[in-house]
């Protein structure tokens, strides 16, 4: 069971809640040469021997994971004029034990995968699993590296039709520098996609101290509520500071015995898929 709460840490949760906006334009935008952070990649390195295991430590990203092919398809669905739908380039940030990217390189439409995570522990067991399906060979490429250690493009066709982030964007510490660098990687036309958690007392209750604390469905120490991002943050971002359009959210909740699903609204409060495309040149 957790600890319970004291008066004073509830006092400092509401303060940080009453001032986080300019606490995370602050973090938002900052002078960093690397997005990895050493702790999130020893936390995630631990990890590693049960990424594969449905009923592990990953067993919610495994039952994410359709959710997350379904807001792709509905990205390219909402636009008037379609984009390619066939020979698709993926670049998969933070891909950990690969289960996205083995995902993604397996349907018909996709024509490579590039996944890339800077955790050596986590990438082998990634290797490894791939190395069991034949079908991926050509088609899927793990490598150990960050995004800025990742060579820019330097024409289109080295860029890439999505470029995935999913449960990245809350480990990073200075996330509008991070994604500063992940831009150039998208195609004009082209679309970022993330999961991530938004910024709220809800978020804190269930993410923090229920999925870790009390009922360990995550282990502890996987979030920093700090560093969650709401949906109109990521908005202003991209519109804003980038000229990107047709932003698009779905929320997402989380239901024991029944899975993930969708949720309208609770983008505001809890778990959320956001996607944006590049304009066309």
């Amino acid at each position: 069971m957790a600890a319970p709460l004291r008066p004073t840490s509830l006092r400092n949760l509401n303060l940080l809640l009453r001032t986080a906006p300019r606490f995370v334009q602050n973090q938002f935008r900052a002078q960093s040469t690397s997005s990895v952070n050493p702790e999130e990649v020893s936390h995630f390195n631990a990890l590693a021997s049960t990424w594969w295991d449905p009923h592990g430590s990953s067993r919610l990203l495994h039952l994410m994971n359709p959710l997350r092919h379904n807001f792709i398809r509905g990205c390219h669905a909402s636009q008037p004029k379609p984009g390619p739908t066939s020979n698709l380039r993926y670049l998969d940030i933070g891909c950990g034990g690969g289960i996205f990217a083995e995902s993604a390189a397996r349907l018909p439409s996709t024509g490579s995968v590039v996944a890339i995570d800077p955790s050596p522990e986590v990438l082998a067991v990634a290797k490894a699993h791939a190395r069991r399906d034949p079908g991926l060979q050509g088609k899927l490429t793990y490598l150990n590296t960050s995004i800025e250690g990742l060579p820019q493009p330097e024409s289109v066709e080295e860029q890439y039709d999505v470029l995935s982030l999913f449960e990245v964007i809350e480990h990073i510490t200075h996330p509008a520098d991070f994604l500063d660098t992940c831009a150039p990687f998208v195609k004009p036309g082209g679309w970022i996609v993330m999961s991530t958690i938004a910024r709220s007392w809800t978020s804190w209750l269930t993410t923090k101290v229920v999925a870790e604390d009390i009922a360990r469905i995550v282990p502890r120490g996987t979030h920093d509520w700090e560093k969650y991002i709401n949906e109109e943050e990521l908005r202003g971002y991209f519109l804003r500071e980038r000229g990107w359009n047709s932003p698009r959210v779905m929320g997402v909740v989380y239901i024991p015995g029944l899975g993930w699903k969708e949720v309208a609204g609770s983008e505001k409060v809890g778990n959320y898929f956001f996607g944006i495309r590049k304009d066309e040149v």
